[in-house]
């Protein structure tokens, strides 16, 4: 994964936990700061870039990794 300002770790929790949490973290962060989030809910893999879809974040990057994935998005 590329370099980040900030990191989210939502492992455990289900949809839609990671999504809220993302959308609260990244309403405090200014324009062009990166967040990484991991997260263990398969349905993540559906919601994240949909959520970056309909706020107007850019998914960097995505990464499956061992019971879950990664997700690199930029505000």
């Amino acid at each position: 994964m590329m370099p980040h300002d900030f990191r989210l770790d939502v492992k455990g929790t289900l949809c839609p936990i990671p999504v809220i949490k993302a959308k609260k973290m990244l309403a405090k962060m200014s324009a062009g700061q990166k967040l990484l989030i991991e997260t263990t809910d398969p349905v993540a893999q559906i919601d994240i870039p949909h959520m970056c879809n309909q706020l107007g974040f850019t998914l960097l990057e995505t990464a499956a990794v061992d019971g879950g994935h990664k997700f690199l998005v930029q505000k």
